[in-house]
């Protein structure tokens, strides 16, 4: 089985995979609690729209190693 996007470019565009798991976690809690709070259904699960905007650089860590700023 093959993961779109691949976890290895999401690590490189956030530094290290603890932080990014970190990260999407906390997006996706946020995500459920605010589509929860505004009883909007979600079209897709949380943690995939947390994925995305890491993906796309939406979502950041500004002092992740490595990268430049």
């Amino acid at each position: 089985m093959m993961l779109y996007p691949p976890v290895a470019e999401l690590v490189d565009k956030i530094g290290s995979r603890y932080q990014l798991v970190n990260l999407v976690a906390r997006r996706a809690r946020a995500i459920s609690a605010e589509s929860e709070e505004k009883q909007i259904p979600l079209d897709r699960k949380p943690v995939s729209s947390a994925i995305d905007e890491v993906y796309t650089g939406k979502l950041t860590i500004k002092d992740a190693p490595g990268r430049e700023e």
